[in-house]
């Protein structure tokens, strides 16, 4: 409660990330960022499989892995090797995987 009313007055999400995280290239908001992504990750995962009307089931089958690591990669996507990503993506769900690299 004391950080609601503290964070009244911030309006933006970036702001409220700042206050409450740190600013970029602390620790504490380092860990958050990478969080999100693998977050993302595991989502446009779902999201994907859903297109394709497979049940994570029908997934596991087709990768030779259990529906628990689909389940498990879906819902956090952290600790996932490139190797996983192509299978899933490419032999599972019949897509291609672009990586990009911002510096």
């Amino acid at each position: 409660m004391a950080i609601a009313k503290k964070t009244s007055s911030i309006k933006t999400w970036k702001k409220i990330k700042d206050y409450v995280y740190g600013k970029k290239g602390t620790k504490r908001r380092d860990n958050l960022e990478i969080d999100a992504k693998s977050f993302s990750i595991g989502l446009q995962l779902r999201n994907a499989r859903e297109q394709t009307n497979l049940t994570q089931d029908q997934l596991g089958i087709l990768l030779n892995k259990k529906r628990t690591f689909i389940s498990r990669v879906e819902n956090d996507g952290s600790n996932l090797t490139l190797k996983t990503l192509h299978d899933i993506v490419e032999k599972g769900l019949g897509g291609k995987v672009q990586i990009s690299i911002v510096l």
